[in-house]
């Protein structure tokens, strides 16, 4: 019989659990560890980054090396990929070659600290080949220059087995953890999560010595008889330090079980804390006395175009036009700047373009007269040209760990008019080791669309080559409704015609649209050839912005792919003012699991981040397959007219 004071007693800890004041996880003393997430040396701990937060680490150890990607979609949730090759353990069919493998982590806040420890809850490699399967929960607690962190692990992190699992008092099914993954890589097994008769606890210290410099102690209770074969460990304990560059950089060193030092690399950024509004630039031109010239002068000089001044009592209306912001709050804090620094009394309302488009429409233009307009712009054919050099990573290649080259792009727009504009990629190879890419793909089923990748990159060697040449007209048909029509070298691998519509009310969360593209496949040479494969691809596309709750990003397509394949892609996104984004996305077609082979379905992750003053745009997929297979293109109206819906 339950005792009537055991409701109240569970009631007051929940009270005291959850509604404690909370400690924010300081950004500057917080590392990730070996295998990027916030933590000590191996184990993890319960402290999170800022929302909008991304970091790369580089571990070197033995046998391992690993490359892991961390963002911070939300600041109660981490979520990395890794990429790792594992020396000694050779590559199926290629024995010269070692081990390689790729998984996601993931991490959440359970609660933050504040009377009672912060606490999360992990799960590593969650639809991996099973190399890192573990999971764990964490506490830390904090008080002067020490965080403390203990926790349990299951899996990969189960060496020990120090005590009964407590959750098979729960159910029985969590006394056994299935020894192998399912014959296909990918995919979710969740009857191997926090299973096993028995688990470890590992604890450890971090001790912040100076601003710079952070000791590190822990009790290692990774498995050495698992999958990979770690030596046996001459010590439970692994100690070491992290040494802070900079506000950016980190770099570590550490004794693991006395059995060999290891040496990690990470780069962290946090958008949102070091860039959390637009840096306004004054205009460098002449002051003039007509104080509707310097408002359009600041405006422009801050990446806002103006098309047309309007004037009518006490009322200044605007169009205005733009490309490099990534937000309708970054735009309006720059007219709201460009207000105050020109001297404009009136209120200033505005209807927004792109590209020609009407994304957002304020006032009737019809309105004003012709003495109202006070400034008109000529709109004349223009050209815009710009050179980078750029890294171009291949990971996942069974020749080796790290593919990549350093090319020279160029990227150039000639603007025939506002809505009718041609661009081009160019891209040279100042150096590269693509030509080591030369063990086929395993599976080309149902057509070769994407996984003769190597084919392409190979083609670098030979001089200059197109990335892109399209051509793109844009109309927006009446209120709401907009197409995009366009034709060319879409991308290094297909060209082609189409169309896109879209349905896009500015006032509303959600928009809705179609496209549809006849493609041919392009030669290796990426030049003007093509190959024997046509084919035409579309999809039906919905859109959602839910920013109410937990805020995301929601888009569903449904239809062909490239390779001829019918069915649905789901991604889920999250954008932030600063233009930071992160997202995942999976593709279920007619193409079964089996047919699929390793990797079971298409998926990945993608991320925007800001690094070196640049934005970065990155997407990644465990393999390259031909199912699930998307046209890549260089902008769709959902991209550049979504800008104009607020981020709250």
């Amino acid at each position: 019989m339950i005792s009537s004071s055991r409701p109240v007693k569970i009631l007051f800890f929940i009270t005291v659990f959850f509604s404690e004041e909370a400690v924010v996880d300081d950004f500057e003393n917080n590392v990730y560890n070996n295998h990027g997430s916030i933590g000590l040396i191996n184990m993890p701990s319960a402290r999170f980054y800022d929302e909008s937060s991304f970091g790369i680490t580089f571990y070197d150890g033995t046998p391992d090396q690993k490359v892991t990607l961390t963002s911070s979609p939300f600041d109660w949730l981490e979520a990395s990929f890794f990429y790792t090759n594992i020396q000694g353990l050779p590559y199926p069919g290629f024995e010269s070659q070692d081990y390689k493998d790729k998984g996601f982590n993931f991490k959440l806040r359970l609660k933050e600290q504040g009377l009672l420890p912060a606490l999360a809850v992990g799960i590593n490699d969650i639809a991996g080949t099973g190399f890192y399967s573990s999971e764990y929960l964490v506490s830390s607690y904090e008080f002067g220059n020490v965080d403390l962190n203990l926790g349990i692990g299951w899996g990969n992190l189960n060496d020990k087995k120090d005590f009964k699992n407590p959750l098979t008092y729960l159910d029985e099914r969590f006394n056994n953890r299935p020894s192998d993954f399912a014959q296909q890589g990918g995919q979710f097994q969740p009857s191997r999560y926090f299973s096993d008769k028995d688990v470890s606890i590992f604890f450890g210290a971090a001790y912040l010595l100076n601003n710079k410099t952070i000791f590190k102690i822990e009790r290692d209770t990774t498995k050495t008889d698992g999958l990979i074969e770690y030596d046996i460990p001459k010590s439970d304990f692994s100690y070491g330090i992290d040494y802070k560059i900079s506000r950016n950089f980190s770099i570590g060193v550490f004794s693991e079980r006395n059995n060999f030092f290891s040496l990690k690399f990470v780069y962290k950024n946090s958008p949102m804390k070091d860039n959390p509004r637009y840096r306004y630039k004054r205009s460098t031109k002449e002051h003039s006395s007509n104080k509707y010239v310097n408002l359009r002068r600041n405006l422009e000089n801050n990446g806002i175009g103006v098309n047309k001044i309007f004037k009518n009592q006490d009322i200044v209306a605007l169009e205005i036009t733009q490309f490099s912001h990534t937000n309708i709050n970054t735009i309006n804090q720059i007219i709201d700047t460009a207000k105050k620094v020109s001297n404009i009394d009136e209120e200033i309302i505005a209807n927004y373009k792109i590209v020609d488009l009407e994304a957002v429409k304020n006032f009737d233009e019809n309105r004003f007269s012709n003495d109202e307009i006070v400034f008109s712009r000529n709109k004349k054919s223009r050209l815009n040209s710009s050179n980078q050099i750029k890294i171009r990573p291949f990971l996942a290649a069974r020749e080796g760990f790290l593919k990549a080259a350093i090319l020279f792009e160029n990227d150039t727009e000639y603007l025939f008019r506002d809505n009718l504009i041609f661009s081009s990629n160019l891209k040279y190879s100042l150096w590269d080791n693509f030509e080591d890419l030369v063990i086929p793909p395993r599976n080309t089923y149902p057509a070769q669309v994407r996984s003769d990748v190597k084919d392409y990159l190979r083609g670098f060697n030979d001089g200059i080559v197109i990335g892109r040449a399209q051509i793109d007209f844009y109309k927006s048909l009446k209120k709401n409704h907009h197409i995009m029509v366009s034709a060319g070298l879409f991308e290094e691998m297909f060209s082609g015609a189409g169309l896109e519509y879209l349905y896009f009310p500015s006032d509303k969360n959600y928009a809705v649209g179609f496209e549809i593209f006849e493609v041919v496949k392009r030669d290796y040479k990426l030049q003007f050839g093509t190959l024997d494969y046509q084919n035409t691809t579309g999809h039906i596309n919905f859109y959602h912005r839910n920013y109410k709750y937990i805020p995301f990003d929601t888009k569903i397509s449904y239809g062909e792919y490239l390779a001829g394949d019918v069915g649905a892609t789901i991604q889920f996104s999250r954008s932030f003012r600063n233009g930071t984004e992160f997202g995942v996305f999976a593709t279920f077609t007619d193409v079964s699991s089996k047919q699929f082979g390793e990797g079971s379905f298409d998926k990945g992750i993608f991320f925007n981040v800001p690094v070196f003053a640049n934005f970065i745009n990155y997407s990644w997929r465990p393999l390259t397959k031909d199912p699930g297979a998307k046209l890549t293109r260089k902008n769709s109206l959902h991209d550049l007219l979504v800008r104009f819906k607020p981020i709250n």
